[in-house]
C-alpha cells in the first residue's frame, strides 16, 4: 500500500465526520474527508440540531473545539418539563448535581452549523487531514488490504481515491450502508415536526434555555440560541396528511405559537421548516472495511437532543479503535468492539430514550399523563434520583455503559 493510501476516508464534513478526523489526527492517523457541498455553499445548511450534552463537550474540549464553540453558544445548566394545558411547570433540573462527574455541568445550546463551521476550519489547518470540498462521492469498492473510493467533481471530473478503511459519516441515506446492503432496520413516525425559529424572549415567561412541554394534542420543544438573532426553535407535531404549504403559510405559523403562548402581538419568525422523524439502526455497523457512523448507523426522533450527540460518541468511539489499529492491534477484534459497544448503545440507550421522551409528552391518557408528571417532579426534587436521571439524560450513562461491553 503506498503512503498516500495509508489513510481513513471519512465521507461527510458534519460532526461526525470531522469530529472523527480531528481525533485521528490527534493521534497520527492520517484522513481524507470528502464533502459533497463547497466552500461556497458550506453554511447555507439547513438549521438543525444543538443541544450539546455534558460527555459530548468532554470530547470537544479533548480536540480544542470546545474553546471556539463556547463564545458562540449557550451555557444551559437547567432545563424544564412543562404541562401546557395547565401552563405551569412539572419539575425543573439542575446540572449542578454532576459536578463530580463531569467537567461540564451544563449543557452548551450551540447548533449543528456553529460546529461544522469551527471544527471545517480546524481541519483545513491540520496536515494529517485532507478535506475535498465539491466532491460528490458516488460508490466504492473494497479488498483484504484496503478501499477505493469512486468520486466526481463539482466540474464532473471522475477520479478515486484509495484508503485502508472507509468511513459512513454521510447522513441517514448512506451511499455506503446501501452499497453493502446492510438493512436500515426500524420505523418512520407519521406524522412530521414543524420547526419554527423566532426572535422573542419566551425567558420573561418562566422558560428557561431548554423547554420540554407535555400536551395530548400539541406537545412542544422549546430552545434557546443565541444570536445574531437572539432566538428561539419551538417544535410542534403535525398531522400526517397536513399539507406542507399550508403548515409553513405565515398565519399557520403564527397561529401556532399563539396557541402555545397566546401575547395578543405577532410573533417575529426569522424561519421553519418541516421535517419527518425517524427512529431506525443499521443492522451492522461494519462489513470490512467499510464503518457506519453517526446518522448513518442510526437516526432518531430529536426529543432529548441525542442525535447529534450520539454520533459524536461514534466518532470517538471510532477514532480510538482505529488509532489502535495503525499501532498494530488486530483490526477485525477492535472494529467488532466498535459495533458491538455503539450498536448496542443505539439500540438500548438513544432509541429506547428517544422513543419514550416522545411518548412522555405526547402521552393522552389522563392516568398515565399524571403519573408521568409525578414521577418527574420526585426525580427532580430528590438529589439522589435527580443527578440519576441527569446522569443518563446528559449521556454519561451510556459512554460508561459502551466502555464495559469488552
Amino acid at each position: 500500500m503506498t503512503d498516500a493510501a495509508n489513510r481513513v476516508l471519512i465521507i461527510g464534513a458534519g460532526p461526525v465526520g470531522l469530529c472523527l478526523a480531528l481525533k485521528l489526527a490527534q493521534d497520527g492517523v492520517p484522513s481524507t474527508v470528502v464533502e459533497q457541498l463547497t466552500d461556497a455553499n458550506f453554511l447555507d445548511q439547513v438549521p438543525r440540531a444543538g443541544t450539546n450534552h455534558p460527555a459530548t463537550l468532554e470530547m470537544y474540549d479533548e480536540i480544542g473545539l470546545y474553546r471556539k464553540l463556547e463564545p458562540r453558544g449557550i451555557i444551559a445548566p437547567l432545563f424544564h418539563y412543562w404541562d401546557r394545558a395547565k401552563n405551569e411547570r412539572i419539575a425543573e433540573f439542575d446540572h449542578a448535581a454532576l459536578k463530580d462527574d463531569t467537567r461540564f455541568p451544563f449543557a452548551l445550546q450551540c447548533e449543528r452549523i456553529k460546529i461544522v463551521e469551527e471544527a471545517l476550519a480546524m481541519a483545513k489547518t491540520n496536515p494529517l487531514i485532507d478535506v475535498l470540498m465539491g466532491t460528490n462521492f458516488v460508490g466504492f469498492s473494497q479488498g483484504s488490504d484496503g478501499v477505493i473510493a469512486f468520486v466526481e467533481t463539482a466540474d464532473g471530473q471522475k477520479d478515486r481515491i484509495a484508503a485502508r478503511y472507509i468511513v459512513s459519516a454521510e447522513g441517514a441515506r448512506s451511499i455506503v450502508r446501501k452499497g453493502c446492503d446492510i438493512e436500515f432496520e426500524g420505523f418512520t413516525y407519521s406524522d412530521r415536526t414543524l420547526n419554527i425559529e423566532v426572535a422573542y424572549d419566551f425567558k420573561q415567561h418562566g422558560y428557561t434555555d431548554r423547554n420540554y412541554i407535555s400536551d395530548p394534542d400539541e406537545w412542544s420543544n422549546l430552545f434557546h440560541w443565541k444570536g445574531p438573532p437572539e432566538r428561539w426553535r419551538v417544535h410542534f407535531p403535525t398531522k400526517p396528511d397536513e399539507d406542507e404549504a399550508e403548515l409553513t403559510r405565515p398565519d399557520a405559523l403564527q397561529a401556532r405559537l399563539q396557541g402555545l403562548l397566546p401575547t395578543g402581538k405577532p410573533f417575529n419568525i426569522v424561519g421553519c421548516n418541516l421535517y419527518t422523524v425517524h427512529q431506525r439502526v443499521a443492522r451492522k455497523f461494519r462489513s470490512g472495511r467499510a464503518i457506519l457512523a453517526g446518522d448513518s448507523a442510526h437516526v432518531n426522533s430529536p426529543i432529548g437532543g441525542m442525535g447529534l450527540n450520539s454520533g459524536v460518541h461514534d466518532a470517538f468511539n471510532l477514532a480510538d479503535k482505529l488509532a489502535r489499529i495503525w499501532r498494530g492491534e488486530d483490526a477485525d477484534r477492535l472494529l467488532d468492539l466498535y459495533e458491538s459497544q455503539r450498536r448496542h448503545i443505539a439500540v438500548n440507550s438513544t432509541q429506547a430514550d428517544t422513543i419514550r421522551n416522545k411518548k412522555l409528552l405526547a402521552e393522552k391518557d389522563p392516568a398515565v399523563r399524571q403519573a408521568n408528571h409525578d414521577s418527574l417532579k420526585r426525580q427532580a426534587e430528590d438529589p439522589k434520583l435527580a443527578r440519576e436521571f441527569l446522569l443518563r439524560t446528559s449521556l454519561i450513562n451510556s459512554v460508561r455503559e459502551a466502555a464495559r461491553i469488552p
